[in-house]
């Protein structure tokens, strides 16, 4: 565990450690870890908002072997196709799950609201987890379990991954130069991750202390 949290947070440093090694086929490591960590749901914890802005950060430097447009778009694409494995994953696993064979993991019950939920609120599921570690992992394997629309999912799939990918590549890029910010990458990586994880801490808090229907009061005929 300690050496995973390791190359999360150190993940500029095992950067330059790929491009020195394996020179482009950087980018083949770079498509693999994000295909895994949006394409399998046993795979939440690899980076991922953290690669996207090492990697625009490390793709802003003088005579970098990485160029920015080539990692967005091959990295889009690891995302756009991690999410759709992790659909139909979910979407053939459904029917075991729905019969009770991983009623141990999961609740039927669960998954049968997961459905209407997805099919009520799925575009935005699908776009905001992408912004959400660990859940950006699950949400698509979730969808395919609730048999959301396919032509529906895909829209907010390739969406979800095409804002995803750029905007932190883009901050990367951008802010990545900055000496604050290159000196303290650390801390810029917990604050990514925070950030990300405001999105569920609010869902959470307003599920928790929100404010519940009175019930209802019998009335005489």
């Amino acid at each position: 565990m300690m050496d995973l949290v390791h190359f999360i947070l150190k993940f500029d440093e095992h950067l330059r450690e790929f491009v020195a090694a394996y020179g482009t086929w950087t980018y083949a490591i770079l498509f693999a870890i994000i295909f895994c960590e949006t394409g399998l749901v046993v795979m939440p914890l690899l980076p991922g908002d953290s690669l996207l802005f090492a990697v625009g950060a490390y793709a802003a430097q003088e005579n970098s072997p990485l160029d920015i447009w080539t990692a967005m778009g091959l990295l889009t694409l690891a995302a756009i196709l991690g999410d759709t494995v992790n659909y139909h994953i979910g979407k053939y696993l459904g029917p075991k799950v729905l019969s009770g064979r991983f009623s141990r993991w999961l609740n039927p019950k669960h998954l049968e609201r997961t459905q209407h939920f997805f099919e009520k609120y799925g575009g935005k599921t699908i776009i905001l987890a992408r912004f959400v570690p660990i859940v950006r992992t699950f949400a698509p394997f979730v969808a395919g379990v609730g048999s959301m629309n396919y032509s529906r999912f895909l829209l907010y799939n390739v969406v979800g991954a095409v804002i995803w990918v750029g905007v932190c590549m883009q901050a990367g890029y951008w802010l990545g130069a900055i000496p604050v910010i290159r000196d303290n990458f650390e801390l810029v990586v917990l604050l990514i991750i925070a950030v990300s994880l405001l999105p569920a801490v609010i869902e959470f808090l307003m599920h928790r202390f929100g404010k519940k229907p009175a019930p209802a009061v019998d009335t005489p005929n």
